[in-house]
C-alpha cells in the first residue's frame, strides 16, 4: 500500500475522533444547561414559598420575618453569593422548623397544609437537583481536562463550569407527615 493511504487513514482516523469528542463535549455542555435551569428553578421556588408562608399570616412575627428576610436574600443573591444566600435560606429554615408547633401551626390551616407540603417538596427536590447539576460539571470538567481538547481548544471561549456547592440539609420540621 502507498504511503498516502496511511496517511489519509490516520487523518480520518484522528478526524472522527476530534469530531466524536467534540459532540460529547456540546452534548454535556446542554446537559449541563440544563441541570443548571433545573437547579434554578427548584431554588426560586423553595424560596418563593418561603416568602408565601412568611407572608401567610400563620407564623409568629420573628419567624415571618426570618423566613422573609433570608428567602428575600436568597432571590436577590447572584453570582458568587447565590451559593451564600441559599445556604442561608436553608439555615433559616432549619431555625425555623426546630420547633415542632411552628409545622403543627401551619398543618392546622387548610392553606397552611397546602404551603406545607409545597415547601416540603421544594426542600427535598433542592438537594437532588444540585446533585444533578454537580453531577453534569464533574462530566464536563472530566472530558474538558483532555489533552485533544484543551491542545485544540474544543470548548471554544466558554468558562469552565462550578460547582455549586451550599448547605441543603432539609430542616426536620418541614416534612409533612
Amino acid at each position: 500500500m502507498p504511503w498516502w493511504f496511511w496517511l489519509l487513514v490516520a487523518f480520518v482516523v484522528v478526524a472522527s475522533y476530534v469530531g466524536a469528542t467534540s459532540n460529547r463535549l456540546d452534548r454535556l455542555h446542554a446537559r449541563l444547561d440544563a441541570a443548571q435551569a433545573a437547579l434554578d428553578a427548584q431554588l426560586v421556588r423553595r424560596s418563593a414559598v418561603t416568602l408565601e408562608i412568611a407572608a401567610s399570616g400563620l407564623l409568629d412575627p420573628a419567624t415571618s420575618v426570618l423566613l422573609a428576610s433570608a428567602a428575600h436574600e436568597a432571590r436577590a443573591s447572584s453570582g458568587d453569593g447565590r451559593e451564600m444566600g441559599e445556604s442561608e435560606l436553608t439555615g433559616a429554615l432549619r431555625a425555623a422548623f426546630t420547633d415542632p408547633d411552628v409545622a403543627a401551626t401551619l398543618a392546622a390551616d387548610p392553606s397552611g397544609i397546602e404551603l406545607l407540603h409545597e415547601l416540603d417538596a421544594a426542600v427535598t427536590k433542592v438537594p437532588l437537583a444540585r446533585r444533578f447539576y454537580n453531577d453534569a460539571v464533574r462530566a464536563t470538567l472530566a472530558v474538558r481536562r483532555h489533552r485533544v481538547v484543551r491542545w485544540l481548544r474544543l470548548a471554544g471561549r466558554v468558562p469552565p463550569p462550578r460547582f455549586f456547592e451550599m448547605d441543603d440539609e432539609p430542616a426536620a420540621g418541614v416534612s409533612v407527615k
